[in-house]
């Protein structure tokens, strides 16, 4: 009877599957939190920084709706990115940004070009919208099929959005600037989610001068680095390219839902005309600038979680059974050989190890394993070798 009022699509849409909640977790396990070894999220395992915390602590305002413009937030992004401020919109962690765009730009029936194996969000928020969903999928490296994506933009002439992803999730891997440009031809919006970008040193000196003085341990290094990875500039060069960005990653704040995004001068008044006012809580606002001003200590944990994704890279690689990929994010994807990766998880589980399991086109068998403090991983590693 009550079926007759939800829309079909909604009806036959299969549901994200988020991870289990870990107090859910714990309970189940039998272990306290601070027992378990959480490296199925991709969260950053040093949290927010202390600067954050202590925002937090002595946040006065609670009781107060917040700016419905986040005006000192996207001030501070400004400063941050280089970015002007008008041509910045925050959100709801990266998540509500996607939903946004889509809900501006779709009509129903309309097509979304994704490039699987990569984020769940992307299928399931354009299902959600109504749109219709052409996934292109990566080349066994999980490399871009370029002239695939070309060839699917010519082919469905209501194409209007491709989701990008680089670093993608799950594999880490990243887009060279030839391929993105080439993409940027196209006639349609390039969503470019950077929530892994972060991790991305890939293109250290890539994009530098060559006569600059670089210590390689650096923080200001490793910020440089950074920035120059990300392409959130280009937003001022394309008008049909816009970049997403989260704190969830680096600055620890995954539960507190903050992100934010450059985009096409066109695009932002439809975007603001239809966001929640209030979408970004007091918490989650003091949380994010006083981040930006601990830049010092997210640096160096940012440094510490990719020695760590390194040397996680070079000892997985050492353990029989598992094929690890190369990335340039805060976790490796494994394939699991000759034996079952989901059997693999639940042994890991029962040792207090949390990881991901993926059973898809792509990533089929395989695991991925965020990067965590030095002694997670060494508790992971004897973990998997007496496995």
């Amino acid at each position: 009877m009550t079926n007759k009022f939800v829309r079909p699509e909604i009806a036959e849409m299969e549901p994200y599957v988020p991870i289990v909640p870990f107090e859910v977790l714990s309970a189940r396990l039998g272990r306290a939190p601070e027992a378990i070894v959480k490296l199925d999220a991709n969260e950053n395992p040093y949290g927010p920084s202390p600067k954050a915390l202590e925002a937090l602590r002595n946040g006065r305002f609670f009781h107060i709706y917040p700016d419905p413009e986040s005006n000192q937030l996207r001030d501070a992004l400004s400063r941050y990115v280089q970015m002007p401020k008008e041509r910045l919109l925050t959100g709801m962690g990266a998540d509500e940004l996607i939903d946004l765009v889509l809900r501006v730009v779709l009509s129903p029936g309309d097509v979304v070009i994704d490039c699987p194996p990569s984020f769940g969000m992307y299928p399931f928020s354009t299902a959600v919208n109504s749109g219709q969903y052409v996934p292109v999928r990566r080349n066994e490296d999980f490399s871009l099929d370029v002239a695939g994506i070309e060839q699917a933009v010519a082919q469905h002439p209501t194409a209007k959005i491709l989701f990008l992803c680089s670093p993608n999730n799950p594999d880490g891997s990243t887009i060279p600037d030839a391929d993105l440009r080439r993409l940027l031809q196209l006639p349609i919006l390039v969503v470019l989610d950077e929530a892994y970008v972060d991790f991305d040193f890939s293109h250290r000196g890539e994009r530098r001068g060559r006569g600059e003085n670089e210590q390689k341990n650096s923080v200001l290094s490793a910020l440089s680095a950074v920035k120059n990875s990300s392409r959130i500039h280009w937003t001022l060069e394309y008008d049909n390219l816009a970049v997403l960005r989260t704190f969830s990653k680096l600055a620890g704040l995954a539960g507190l839902r903050v992100g934010y995004g450059a985009f096409p001068e066109w695009l932002l008044p439809h975007l603001w005309k239809i966001k929640q006012p209030y979408n970004i809580n007091v918490a989650a606002s003091l949380a994010a600038l006083a981040s930006l001003e601990d830049q010092a200590w997210l640096q160096e944990k940012v440094q510490l979680l990719v020695a760590e994704r390194e040397r996680l890279f070079a000892e997985l690689g050492t353990i029989s059974y598992l094929n690890p990929f190369p990335s340039q994010s805060n976790f490796i994807l494994c394939r699991v050989v000759g034996r079952d990766a989901y059997q693999l998880k639940l042994d890991l589980e029962q040792a207090g190890i949390l990881v991901r399991y993926f059973k898809k086109p792509g990533v089929d068998n395989c695991i991925r394993i965020s990067a965590g403090r030095p002694e997670e991983t060494d508790k992971l590693l004897k973990t998997l070798r007496n496995l």
